[in-house]
């Protein structure tokens, strides 16, 4: 595997016009375009024809995450207003964070901090019938980030009090607020393990009939979950990848999934959304890195663990197996851990066949992804798709690549 860190961004910039930028999601979300790149061809079709284009035997893979609504905003008595960005918990998985029911320490970004002179910030809501007060007690700063503890009363739980009194966050790119239909249409269908702080895209496009009818012709189905964090928007701003530094992500898979996965292997496994390939592909870094450590407390993937790594040539299935013993050995059936993982072009893929996404921001870590999978012949899609008038990023068409 050729090490990426000298590749240059500047390499996988394109131009992007404004106009190009889908800032609402149409009507039904199974009506969007796909392009569709089959071993150098190129062809365009409609999302809910989809299942025309994917192989037989294909097993697709699902990010259930859920959008938690992130953005709480606190009004000071001075009428400066503070927001407090939820990024991810502090020193706790998400799930077991979010059950807490009278506090919880989240690693937020804080907008107007320069006004949070100091003590806490309070605000109240009536949520099921019970009056709530909700305090935010800034701590220490990490990086530009700050840890933040909130408490509240009335015994309901986190997931129930940000639900209620956040706002869901879009992209920055959409440069508009958050309207009522976006807590619909900027989550999936199968959106349940709440954690994220962006949509993994690419499966807006997948409507509970879509679903039925791609099992009902033989796609096989399952669903893992990585919480996005919102790292995923920042574009690399260095020169070279080797300096820019990966955001860290939590993961949640099953015994059960790890199974499928393995049981699949040398059939075509697609995942939906680049998201679900860093799952896939972090379980396979860990079980690689089992094979020397299998005393490891946790799993924790880094940014170019597969780059240092791959001389192990360990095939796709032992390191599976090695995951699914380890879980074993500590008599757990779902995998909580981390993953920084980079994939670039030089990175060889272990588990999956093809991928569908959506059109990524110029010069970002997903783009990177792509091109790691079908070479610079992303190019050449992203020209078709300006030159055909798909609409572009969160809200807008999709790919099907299969290198």
């Amino acid at each position: 595997m050729t090490n990426p860190q000298n590749i240059a961004i500047a390499d996988y910039d394109y131009p992007l016009p404004d106009d190009r930028i889908a800032k609402f999601p149409l009507a039904q979300r199974d009506q969007s375009k796909l392009l569709v790149y089959n071993r150098g061809a190129i062809s365009q079709s409609l999302f809910n024809q989809i299942g025309n284009h994917l192989p037989q035997n294909t097993l697709l893979l699902f990010n259930d995450t859920r959008v938690i609504h992130a953005r709480l905003f606190f009004r000071k008595p001075t009428g400066s207003t503070i927001e407090i960005f939820c990024l991810e918990p502090h020193a706790m998985p998400v799930a077991q964070a979010f059950e807490q029911r009278e506090s919880s320490t989240w690693q937020c970004f804080i907008g107007n901090n320069k006004k949070w002179k100091s003590g806490p910030l309070t605000r109240t809501a009536t949520i099921q019938g019970r009056d709530i007060t909700l305090t935010a007690q800034r701590q220490q700063a990490v990086g530009n980030a700050w840890i933040v503890q909130f408490q509240w009363t009335g015994g309901l739980s986190l997931a129930e009090i940000i639900e209620n009194m956040g706002v869901i966050p879009l992209p920055p790119y959409l440069n508009r607020e958050a309207q009522d239909s976006d807590n619909d249409r900027y989550q999936t269908v199968y959106a349940h393990q709440q954690g994220s702080v962006a949509a993994p895209t690419a499966g807006l496009h997948f409507t509970p009939q879509l679903l039925q009818n791609l099992r009902n012709q033989g796609i096989e189905t399952d669903f893992i979950t990585l919480h996005v964090g919102a790292g995923t928007f920042k574009p690399v701003s260095t020169p070279t990848i080797g300096e820019h530094e990966m955001h860290v992500e939590q993961i949640e898979i099953t015994r059960d999934n790890i199974l499928r996965v393995l049981n699949h292997l040398g059939r075509p496994v697609i995942p939906v959304g680049t998201t679900t390939v860093r799952t896939l592909e972090s379980v396979y870094w860990f079980g690689v890195k089992l094979a020397d450590n299998p005393d490891a407390q946790a799993m924790h993937v880094l940014q170019w663990d597969p780059y240092q790594l791959e001389q192990r040539n360990i095939p796709a299935a032992a390191a599976y197996q090695n995951v699914l013993q380890w879980m074993a050995d500590r008599g757990i059936d779902t995998l909580h851990g981390d993953t920084q993982l980079m994939i670039a072009p030089g990175y060889r893929y272990h588990i999956i066949n093809g991928l569908i996404t959506n059109f990524h921001q110029p010069k970002s870590t997903l783009l990177l992804l792509v091109s790691a999978l079908i070479g610079d012949a992303w190019k050449e899609c992203y020209r078709y798709a300006l030159d055909h008038q798909f609409r572009f990023l969160s809200y807008g068409d999709s790919c099907l690549f299969l290198p």
